[in-house]
């Protein structure tokens, strides 16, 4: 509701970011690190009867579920249709109530103060412009409500695992690195209006899945969508070097020894009160 008539430059760039989301299917991805976003919410204190919740950039309903589980009133909107279909099915298979929405996170479809928490998990980071995302987020916040976000740093090793693919293709010229959001100095900036209160905690989440690295990477070249984007661009010869530089990250990171993969990935948990 705060977005005016954009720029056909703009347009065009919404539009491959939607497919970037589109293409693979994310939802075999968020499997890998659903304990650590339920940990993530539990941490919110969520649970109070009757609380509003808005999960922003939801995927497949990461946040969304587990908030309902502990009795909110949840909404949960994003970008790509596939994937709210997915957490409508999710949301069924549970009997929870959630609504689901398809919509932009720098334009979302809900009036002022709506909401009295405001969360989102390795989503909202990605919108193109963070000025309009952060106003949007405080808009259909409430006063004194919560505002909590879950951001990849630039350091960890999700941040770098972008920074490889970027080796290939180039970000997009005119939009801000997403994982600038996991920067503290930056966050303070984007919420220096409006918000009563800010605590950032550096966090880790781990990867986990039952396979070696090698094949997580096929696994993320398959089914995440900026992986499957970049390798989609590349001729064979660079996808791959890209394969190479991949599984040197994620082997180099395993934790596991058993032939699965267990990596960690630091994340800033950025929550703010509105003022």
């Amino acid at each position: 509701m705060s977005d005016g008539k954009l720029t056909p430059e703009l347009e065009s760039l919404k539009t491959k970011l939607r497919s970037v989301w589109i293409a693979g299917d994310f939802g075999q991805i968020a499997k890998s690190i659903e304990d650590g976003a339920a940990e993530f919410v539990e941490r919110l204190n969520l649970q109070a009867d009757g609380r509003t919740v808005l999960d922003v950039a939801c995927g497949t309903g990461n946040l969304a579920l587990p908030a309902a589980r502990l009795g909110a009133r949840v909404t949960g909107i994003d970008i790509a249709p596939n994937l709210i279909e997915q957490a409508r099915v999710n949301a069924e298979a549970e009997n929870l109530q959630i609504r689901f929405d398809v919509g932009d996170a720098e334009n979302m479809p809900y009036e002022d103060a709506s909401f009295d928490a405001v969360i989102t998990m390795f989503g909202a980071m990605f919108a193109p412009r963070p000025d309009v995302t952060a106003a949007e987020l405080k808009r259909v916040c409430r006063s004194e409500g919560l505002i909590a976000m879950a951001n990849w740093t630039p350091t960890g090793f999700t941040g770098q695992m972008f920074k490889t693919g970027a080796k290939y293709v180039a970000p997009p010229a005119n939009m801000p690195a997403p994982v600038l959001w996991g920067d503290e100095a930056t966050v303070r900036e984007r919420f220096a209006d409006g918000v009563a209160d800010l605590k950032m905690t550096r966090r880790k989440i781990m990867f986990v899945f039952p396979f070696s690295p090698n094949e997580v990477v096929e696994h993320f070249r398959k089914y995440f969508g900026p992986t499957n984007t970049v390798f989609a661009i590349l001729d064979a010869e660079r996808q791959a070097a890209l394969r190479c530089d991949l599984e040197e990250l994620w082997t180099a990171n395993n934790q596991a020894t058993d032939g699965t993969t267990r990596v960690e990935s630091e994340y800033l948990e950025v929550v703010a009160v509105r003022g």
